[in-house]
Order: C-alpha cells, then structure tokens, then sequence
C-alpha cells in the first residue's frame, strides 16, 4: 500500500510514553486502539457515528483482528493511520489500518478488523441500508 491511494482516512497520533514498553516503542496492544480511533473517525467523517448506531439498537462488535508488526514507533513520534473500508456485506464490514511513521513514511504496522453488525441482544441482524450505502461509497473514496 506504500506509495499508492488508499481509500479512506488518515488520521495521525502522537505515542504518548503510557503507550510505550520497556523498550521504549509502542506496545503492541495500541495498534488496535489507534486502528479503532482510525476507523471511528473514517465513519464520523463520512456522517456515519457508532454513537447514533448504537442509540438506535445497531451494534458493531469486532469478530476479528489480525495485526502484522513491521517496526517499532517510539515516544512521540507521530504515527499516521490509513483506514479504509475493504469489505462491506449484508452483516459485516472489514476494515483495513496501515500504520505509517508520519516522519519518513515507513510502515510500521498493517491489519484488518472485520465487525458484525448486531441487536442490542448481540443477534447477527441485516445492516442499515443507510449505513451499508456509506460504506460501500468508501470502499473507493480516496484518502483526503
């Protein structure tokens, strides 16, 4: 994905040293954490909120993540997030996340989270065919 248009969103953090190991990168655990702010802000800015969804009974749990580490990011270095829309079905939507140091462009991390979209009970339903519109109008949006 380096050097190419990803469709989706960027949205650039900051490690924090809470973030950091003994080591002194950013634990791996973050990933996921910085994937999801990724992808809150890909649905945000494109009019769909998890708060509204969740308001109105629809809920997106994640069913699946997979992470591939490539190199450390340090305390405060800025760390840009790519998100894009990679799947969107009837019931789920799969999410892709590439991890770039903001610097110099070097990949740091890649993965991929696939959400099921439930009641408020938790029972696979249908997705809003508003929601599944907006995403699907993602999945060839380029990255502003």
């Amino acid at each position: 994905m380096e050097d190419q248009e990803i469709p989706g969103s960027r949205t650039e953090i900051r490690v924090r040293y809470a973030e950091t190991d003994q080591m002194g990168h950013a634990h791996h655990m973050n990933y996921l954490a910085w994937f999801e702010l990724g992808r809150t802000e890909l649905m945000r800015m494109n009019g769909l909120s998890y708060a509204e969804l969740e308001r109105s009974g629809i809920l997106l749990p994640v069913a699946r993540a997979e992470l591939s580490y490539r190199k450390g990011a340090g305390y405060d270095e800025r760390v840009e997030i790519l998100t894009r829309v990679v799947e969107v079905r009837s019931r789920s939507v799969t999410f892709g996340y590439e991890a770039i140091r903001a610097d110099d462009g070097v990949r740091l991390a890649s993965g991929s989270t696939t959400l099921v979209c439930t009641d408020a009970g938790l029972r696979p339903r249908r997705m809003p065919d508003s929601a599944m519109r907006i995403l699907a109008d993602l999945c060839a949006d380029p990255i502003s």
